[in-house]
């Protein structure tokens, strides 16, 4: 019994801290932090790679674009675990939004007409294997996603997606910090090209954090980082014993992935 009461009451204590930094992000003077819906489709090879994509341009993001939501990524999973599997990044100003979506969409006549294949796919003949979430809010200093000039043009492109872990909330917060210490200015004088930053808020793997940078190719990603690890700034904010890497992250998470046909991002 005390036990669940135990359990009980950090689950209060969590939703309640959430509902605090979610109010404080929105309510804040001159704040315009995003929030980031996270959708990672785990998915067979065949049909269901078609008909995810075919789900996703021909039905959700038009239903997104509806909604005042976007730009939204949608990307295929080109090196990582667990292949094949189509991630879906959708950005909003508020957090309702984001978890009332699907009540939301279901609202919504014609898009409910277009998934219809998507959405009521049989077990016989499943859409996908299954599909994760993850709910992030955007780091203070860098509160909106950035489009990419590649994206806007729709010119070749990569992205890079990387998730630090770490051992406690308060290592986490040292991390966060970090980036806000100098490490924004790092990666844009290295040439990279930040897409966002966020902290995650409801999702696997917690406490951690999540980034995006773009890439032309393989070679341009490889070439970034070597100019970013030599970077004498970088050199002296890593050595800072505060910043202790070995401390403050425990896994990163590494993933690269290449924008679908129908991809905004």
């Amino acid at each position: 019994m005390k036990r669940r009461q135990f359990l009980a009451a950090s689950l209060a204590t969590s939703a309640l801290a959430l509902a605090h930094e979610a109010s404080d992000a929105q309510s804040a003077p001159g704040s315009d932090r995003e929030f980031y819906l996270m959708r990672r489709y785990d998915l067979g090879s065949g049909p269901e790679l078609k008909l995810t994509e075919s789900y996703f341009s021909g039905a959700l993001i038009p239903a997104l674009g509806r909604m005042g939501l976007g730009p939204i990524g949608a990307f295929q999973l080109d090196y990582g675990q667990q292949t094949p599997a189509h991630y879906l990044l959708i950005p909003g100003a508020s957090i309702q939004t984001l978890a009332e979506l699907e009540l939301r969409l279901a609202e919504d006549a014609e898009f409910m007409k277009a998934a219809d294949p998507f959405w009521n796919a049989t077990a016989a003949s499943p859409a996908f294997q299954r599909v994760e979430a993850s709910l992030m809010i955007a780091f203070k200093g860098w509160p909106k996603l950035k489009l990419p000039p590649a994206s806007a043009s729709q010119s070749k492109r990569i992205f890079q997606l990387r998730t630090y872990e770490s051992p406690s909330n308060g290592y986490h917060v040292r991390k966060v910090e970090m980036f806000h210490s100098g490490e924004f200015e790092i990666f844009l004088k290295c040439g990279m090209t930040p897409v966002f930053f966020s902290d995650k808020l409801i999702g696997s793997n917690l406490p951690s954090l999540t980034y995006m940078l773009c890439f032309t190719e393989l070679g341009e990603l490889d070439e970034k980082w070597v100019a970013f690890r030599s970077n004498p700034e970088w050199k002296k904010l890593s050595s800072d014993p505060r910043f202790a890497f070995d401390q403050i992250v425990t896994n990163i998470s590494n993933l690269v992935l290449s924008p679908l046909s129908c991809s905004q991002i």
